[in-house]
């Protein structure tokens, strides 16, 4: 690649994986993930059955209904936590409850892989806070921190010698070799000089 190769703007996947960045920031992105993923299993492992060669074990139980709810509920949450972030605290809070229900009520909380991934969830979804912009810094030397145009004021006057003069200006004054912070100093040789 040389220099006179013309810059190519960003391709497709890299301007929908930048978009996809930005909306995943501004949500609870990874609270809404695992309490959906922890609905899955606490749903289908009631359902399940599994072949072992000409052996068949089904795992159905009677609150099979009930965990069909609580999967159906929980993956709804996470829906809910990635398109409406306002209610971040009510589905947290939903499905941690869920979570531990479903410990008595769906085979150990989908054996434990449900629970887990649910109740990580829900403590993302409550601890999750949306970021805050940062503030605009002014450009140093610009000059826009001052006001212009017709009926601006200005702080400083514009004739040195026009100033009022403080009467503290007599307390600034120094007497090892003429320095002073204020607005008079005193010469070497007894007078006063204004600067």
């Amino acid at each position: 690649m040389s220099a006179e190769t013309p810059v190519q703007s960003a391709g497709t996947f890299t301007r929908l994986r930048l978009r996809f960045r930005v909306w995943r920031g501004s949500r609870p992105f990874w609270a809404g993930l695992f309490t959906a993923l922890g609905g899955i299993p606490i749903a289908y492992f009631p359902y399940a059955t599994l072949k072992l060669g000409n052996m068949s074990i089904a795992m159905a139980t009677t609150g099979g209904a009930a965990s069909l709810i609580i999967g159906v509920l929980l993956i709804t949450l996470g829906m809910t936590l990635w398109f409406q972030q306002a209610t971040r605290i009510f589905a947290g809070v939903a499905a941690i409850l869920l979570a531990l229900v479903s410990l008595v009520v769906s085979n150990i909380g989908g054996f434990l892989m449900g629970f887990l991934l649910a109740m990580i969830g829900g403590a993302l979804a409550l601890s999750w806070v949306p970021g805050k912009e940062a503030p605009e810094e002014p450009v140093e030397g610009d000059g826009s921190e001052a006001p212009t145009g017709e009926g601006a004021t200005s702080d400083a006057p514009e004739d040195p010698a026009a100033a009022p003069e403080s009467p503290a200006a007599g307390s600034h004054e120094h007497g090892d070799g003429g320095e002073a912070d204020g607005v008079r100093a005193t010469v070497p040789n007894g007078g006063h000089r204004v600067g």
